[in-house]
């Protein structure tokens, strides 16, 4: 059974474009008007986070999605890890979670979702998380996600948007899941390159909550369905400055640059592509491609001051994960953002 054959759209790839979806938000009349919501959807940030008080605050987020790999047990892993994402890149840690399952009752075996809820469970145990619950629907598409709750100390909270000159990016996990799981969807992904590809959508962003902690680190996010330089512009709202990419220096999967060199990617990649091509220098066609590439339970992508690298690598390198230094901040220079 190919799990993917049942969607129309794969994992982050499936969320609504930028542009359409800034269209939808600006006459919904949300209220943010409550002093006590100290991050709402006016920033486009990562999750709601709500003041309890004695420098305490709540997180709360939602994620779900179609499948964008056919082994049902690692597609509720992955969807788990992009659900718990969005706590971590608020420098928070999740503890709570409600599943959120669409099923085609009539088209796929109960089992096969029974394997879903599994992976999920799997993953929330690893991150110290506890599923309480959730809902259900009987839909025409598989869709599987969480909606999750955290907690941080409000000191320690990190927004997407804070960005000032002379500061470092910092990325966790390489580019290219979108171009890998069309390739998947096609069939042109030997063994080892689906279980590489499933191994980093996976795997937990939980040092997020570490990094949150540390005062040097000004802003984080996590590259989703927006491409990296989608999220970089939402970094870069407030920042009158430019950001500098230095594109040699950003990992890329293998099989993705292959993807790329045979013209394969997601569809919202050109939607996410002419959200930032004004604000954006030219690229190149493989630089469009992976840079605008929809990512599923991608890495984090944080600002921080140089001095503080030693510090960073010291917390990333006790969970044996490499980082990669992929730009920094600048005064501004024509476009506000520079690939090079």
């Amino acid at each position: 059974m190919n799990l993917t054959e049942y969607s129309r759209a794969s994992g982050c790839g499936c969320k609504i474009a930028p542009a359409d979806l800034q269209e939808i938000l600006q006459d919904c009349g949300f209220d943010h008007s409550n002093p006590l919501l100290l991050v709402g959807s006016g920033s486009n940030d990562d999750a709601a986070v709500y003041d309890l008080g004695n420098n305490r605050a709540l997180i709360f987020t939602t994620d779900f999605f179609m499948p964008m790999v056919n082994d049902p047990f690692e597609f509720g892993k992955i969807a788990a890890a992009n659900a718990l994402s969005d706590v971590y890149a608020m420098g928070g840690k999740p503890f709570l979670a409600l599943a959120i399952l669409g099923w085609p009752i009539e088209q796929l075996p109960k089992s096969v979702a029974s394997e879903v809820m599994k992976g999920a469970e799997f993953v929330c145990k690893e991150a110290n998380v506890t599923i309480g619950g959730g809902h259900s629907v009987n839909s025409k598409e598989p869709f599987f996600g969480l909606a999750v709750n955290g907690m941080v100390e409000k000191s320690n909270i990190k927004k997407n948007n804070i960005l000032t000159e002379g500061l470092q990016l910092g990325l966790t996990k390489p580019l290219g899941f979108g171009i890998g799981t069309s390739m998947l969807r096609r069939g042109l992904l030997d063994d080892a390159e689906i279980l590489e590809l499933q191994n980093w959508m996976s795997k937990l962003n939980s040092h997020g909550h570490a990094l949150g902690e540390l005062h040097a680190v000004k802003s984080m996010t996590d590259i989703t369905g927006f491409g990296i330089l989608g999220h970089l512009l939402e970094m870069a709202t407030s920042f009158d400055g430019s950001i500098f990419l230095d594109y040699n220096s950003i990992p890329i999967l293998d099989s993705a640059r292959r993807g790329a060199s045979q013209f394969i990617f997601p569809d919202n990649t050109t939607k996410n592509f002419n959200f930032v091509k004004e604000d954006c220098t030219a690229l190149s066609g493989e630089q469009m491609l992976t840079l605008c590439d929809p990512q599923t339970s991608g890495g984090l992508l944080f600002s921080y001051e140089k001095q503080s690298k030693n510090e960073i690598e010291t917390i990333l390198g006790t969970e044996g994960l490499s980082w990669h230094v992929i730009g920094e901040t600048r005064a501004h220079s024509e476009k506000k953002l520079h690939v090079y």
